[in-house]
Order: structure tokens, then C-alpha cells, then sequence
């Protein structure tokens, strides 16, 4: 097999034809169906087809990656509220000021990896140490998850050999030739007296925080999404089928065993059948929504709509976290052109100190970010936006059925700000934000703050609520752990069911400090390492 990156044309010719030849032949089963090609499907179904006598299907709802928007690095915000995005739209939040936020997903292959900022973040120590917490299991702690993350990176950047790994599928690299601005935002936190690294994935996110240059996920000026680090190498093989433009409704079983799932595939629907496991990739949104159309789940929420139940999971489509960002503008004195994805520098740190890991996420963007109201006060035509907001957040959210039709949109209650914790962490993020953004360091690259500006009290808070965005983070809604409120176990095998696995941020028992990319690429490495052991393959 020819490496694509080494021999890209002549690679992706015999991957289409692969492709063409396995679709239109299309089996009524599969070893393992994986479903959705994002950021751990992917993971998942690469790893289980490495061994050659394994059947693997993977099927993505969306369509191909092949478009200069998602190729792009720079290209990104175009792709929101295209095909290649769910759409999904919050409900109206009167913690927001009545404002129903849009929460965009990825459609398509890659997922969320081929329309996101490409940052690569691995989420801090305390993070994965709590997972192995709340799963029982150690190989979820940190020092087992860092060995997993030297497996499959090939870092670009500054040897860090006792934490970053080289030869991996993922080609990770500082942003290039950074911007002046972006090296303006780690001189300002030095003033600040905050630390700053070589990267920020390093020893920066096993302590209190820090600055950094932003780790990316692109290779040659191009977007290398976890689809096309793990699943475009394996295009030509006849044991890996990918199936795009289906769209999976349900699991199919045999009593509590998972055998298959129903999709709807040109307009019709039909049943592909698993042999040995049926995986669930497709997102902190499409996966609960699946189950629940199931019938796992709450059964006083499945009743309601009319699903009969087959396992009562209460904690399904619950405990909804994602990070919620409040931007802050300045204007340039000079025009600056964004350079790379537009968010080369980043932050983590603290709303107190008494902590001793950060809570705060801060990704500088190259550009002014207004919501749709903090739009109306003036944006200036060049600036650069702080998008600063919660790393973890106390509020929490929930997704319900509207209708037993699978294709009904579903009711998301994100509850963002509903914890009154989560407005004092904000206002104290905003004030950092403030702090840096005025530093002695931008002050020869900009002409001025444009917002908040020097607002107290109710005002601030009213800003708080007004220019608070997604970060397009969700997770949590199938959480691993062993309450009565978890969906998945340490293994990441639904509860009551057999045959049944979930592999995406919606394991996550909160959601990890940072982009949430890295991390669903290690919930993958981890689901494909159970299945692969369960299996003897």
C-alpha cells in the first residue's frame, strides 16, 4: 500500500475506485459498523481494519471532504451553516438574555475535524485523571493517556520526547510564522505573570496553566483532519467500506443484543447488520438522539414521544456541557492579515487562585467575533477578538425528543450561565481578557479597545450574557461512569445492552479543559484497544 501523502494522485485513484466497487457491492453485514467518520469514528474504524480478515463499515452521514472550504486552513468559518454543518440551534435562554445560540457540528467526513480551527488541545492532567475517577478504570488516568497520545502523534515542533510522540497518523505542528499579534498575546501574559511554554501541550496542561503558540492539525498548508490521518490511507483496502450520504435512525437488535443498524440511504431505508459490534461515533448530539430512538433512555422521556423502552438509561441526552466563550475586541492601528487557521496563540489559567488547575480557555482569533447582539454596539472593520470563555463550566444542559420520527429535530436545552458560578468565572475572564488585550504588549499593534470596554456591574454582566457563544464543544450527553446517571462503562459498552459501544465526546464524564478534538481521537484509540481485546483481533 502507497502512502497518499507520498503518492497522492495515483493513491487517490485507486481509493475511488476501492470505494466505488465496495459501495455498489454493498454487504448485508459487517464485522463492526462504525457510525459517524468524525474525530473517534474515524479512530475507531481504522484500528479495527488494520487487521486485514475484519469487515468494518463505516458510515457517515454527510458527504466528501473534497472542497477548498474544508482544505483550507483559513477557509473554516465558511463551512458554518453549510451542508457540512447539523445546524443545530439551541432553545432560547433566559440565562442569555432570551438568545438561542446556533451549535454547529460537523456533517460530512471527518466530522467536526474538517470544519473546526484544527487546534489540537489534549485536555489537562486533572482531566483524564478524573475520567479514570469516575470509570474506575486507570487506563483512562493521564500518564496511560499520554502514552497513547506518543503512539499517534508525529510532532513537528520542539523535542519533548518523554511527552510527545513522532511516526504517529497525526501530524501535529506549531502555527507557522506566527502573527505579531499572536506573539503579542504570550509577551502579555508575561507581563501578567503568567507562564509561557513551547507548546501547550507539554507540561504547560499538568499545572496551573499558561501561553502558548497553538498546536494545529495541518500538514503541507492543508487541513489534516483525523479523517484524513487515519481513514484516507485505508481507502484502498477491501475490508474498510465507507459509506457517505446515509443517515443511520436507529440500532437494530435481537432482544438486549445489538445487531445492526437501520439507516435511510437514497430514500430508503434498510438494515446492515453487525456480526460481532455496532458503534456509535456520531457526536454529543446525533448519538443520544439514536439511542433514544432505540429506545435507551430515560423511559418517562421515551413514553412521552411514544418509543417503547428497551433499556431505561435516565442519564441519555443528559448532563449537556460545552465551553461558553465571551469575546472581547481590539481594533488594529495597522491592518494585520490572519495567518494560518486565524488562532495561533492560546491560554489557560485561572478565575481564582486558589486553583490549581486552569478554568479559563482562551483563544485569541485573528479577526473581530461579535455575537449577533454585541454585533450592534460597532465592530471595527480590523481587529482581533480575545474568544475567551469557560474551560469548566457548572452549568448544565439537556437534550429531549420532540417526536418518535427519527427525523424530527430534537429540543436542546443548553442552560448556559444557568449556574451562577459559571457568571462570576466569566466576569473574572473578561477582566483577564481585558488585561491582556491592553498590555503594554498590543499596544504598538492596536488603536484601542472596542468591547466590553469599561462596564461594571449589571451592564457587564448583560455583556456577559449578550456576546456569549459556543465553542462548538458538546459533550457529556452518554456519559462513561458508574451512577445510575451513566450511559457507557469504563469500556465504553452501553449499560443492559450487548453488542453496543459509544466512542465520541458524549462518553466524556465533563468535558476536558481545551478544544475537545485530541481528546475524542484518544476516546477512539480507547474504544478501538477494548474492542480489539474483547475480540482476540
Amino acid at each position: 500500500m502507497t502512502d497518499y501523502q507520498d503518492d497522492p494522485q495515483a493513491s487517490h485513484r485507486r481509493s475511488v475506485a476501492n470505494q466505488a466497487l465496495l459501495t455498489a457491492g454493498l454487504k448485508a453485514s459487517y464485522d463492526f459498523i462504525v457510525c459517524g467518520a468524525g474525530a473517534a469514528g474515524s479512530v475507531v474504524a481504522r484500528r479495527l481494519a488494520e487487521n486485514e480478515a475484519v469487515r468494518v463499515l463505516l458510515i457517515e452521514a454527510g458527504g466528501s471532504d473534497e472542497a477548498e472550504a474544508v482544505l483550507d486552513p483559513g477557509l473554516w468559518p465558511t463551512n458554518l451553516g453549510t451542508e457540512r454543518d447539523w445546524g443545530f440551534v439551541a432553545e432560547p435562554n433566559p440565562h442569555l438574555n432570551g438568545r438561542a445560540l446556533p451549535m454547529a457540528m460537523g456533517k460530512g467526513l471527518g466530522g467536526g475535524t474538517s470544519i473546526n480551527v484544527m487546534v489540537w488541545a489534549r485536555g489537562h492532567r486533572a482531566d483524564w485523571d478524573h475520567f479514570a475517577s469516575e470509570s474506575g478504570d486507570a487506563r483512562w488516568g493521564y500518564d496511560r493517556v499520554l502514552d497513547i497520545y506518543r503512539r499517534i502523534e508525529n510532532w513537528q515542533g520542539a523535542p519533548d520526547h518523554s511527552r510527545r510522540g513522532s511516526g504517529g497518523p497525526v501530524w501535529v505542528q506549531p502555527a507557522l510564522d506566527p502573527s505579531s499579534v499572536a506573539h503579542a498575546l504570550l509577551d502579555a501574559a508575561s507581563e501578567l505573570g503568567i507562564p509561557t511554554f513551547d507548546s501547550p501541550n507539554g507540561v504547560m496542561m499538568e499545572g496551573e496553566g499558561g501561553a502558548a503558540i497553538t498546536d494545529m492539525l495541518v500538514r503541507n498548508g492543508r487541513r489534516h483532519s483525523l479523517f484524513r490521518a487515519y481513514i484516507q490511507p485505508y481507502l484502498d483496502r477491501p475490508n474498510l467500506t465507507v459509506l457517505t450520504d446515509t443517515t443511520v435512525e436507529r440500532v437494530a437488535f435481537q432482544g438486549k443484543r445489538a445487531i445492526g443498524v437501520e439507516v435511510v440511504r437514497g430514500g430508503q431505508r434498510q438494515i446492515i447488520r453487525a456480526s460481532q459490534e455496532v458503534v456509535l461515533s456520531m457526536g454529543a448530539m446525533q448519538t443520544p438522539k439514536v439511542l433514544m430512538h432505540s429506545g435507551i433512555g430515560d423511559e418517562t422521556e421515551l413514553r412521552r414521544v411514544g418509543i417503547p423502552v428497551r433499556q431505561h438509561l435516565p442519564g441519555v441526552g443528559g448532563h449537556l456541557q460545552d465551553h461558553v466563550s465571551f469575546g472581547c475586541t481590539w481594533e488594529y492601528a495597522e491592518p494585520i492579515a490572519p495567518r494560518n487557521n486565524g488562532s495561533e496563540a492560546t491560554m489557560y489559567w485561572k478565575s481564582r487562585p486558589e486553583l490549581t488547575a486552569p478554568d479559563l480557555l482562551f483563544c485569541q482569533v485573528e479577526f473581530p467575533v461579535p455575537s449577533e447582539r454585541t454585533a450592534a454596539r460597532g465592530v471595527p472593520e480590523h481587529g482581533w477578538t480575545m474568544f475567551a470563555g469557560l474551560a469548566q463550566p457548572r452549568s448544565r444542559g439537556r437534550l429531549r425528543l420532540m417526536s418518535d420520527d427519527p427525523a424530527a429535530p430534537m429540543q436542546i436545552d443548553a442552560n448556559m450561565l444557568s449556574d451562577p458560578a459559571d457568571m462570576e468565572a466569566a466576569l473574572a475572564c473578561i477582566e483577564l481578557c481585558r488585561e491582556l488585550g491592553n498590555a503594554a504588549a498590543f499596544r504598538p499593534l492596536v488603536r484601542g479597545e472596542a468591547m466590553p470596554g469599561k462596564l461594571t456591574g449589571d451592564a457587564l454582566k448583560d455583556y456577559v450574557r449578550d456576546s456569549a457563544v459556543t465553542y462548538w464543544h458538546q459533550t457529556c450527553t452518554a456519559k462513561m461512569g458508574r451512577d445510575e446517571q451513566s450511559v457507557v462503562d469504563g469500556d465504553l459498552r452501553v449499560y443492559g445492552i450487548d453488542g453496543l459501544r459509544i466512542a465520541d465526546g458524549s462518553v466524556m464524564p465533563r468535558v476536558t479543559t481545551g478544544n475537545t478534538q485530541a481528546p475524542c481521537a484518544i476516546i477512539g484509540e480507547q474504544a478501538a484497544d477494548r474492542l480489539r481485546e474483547a475480540h482476540r483481533i
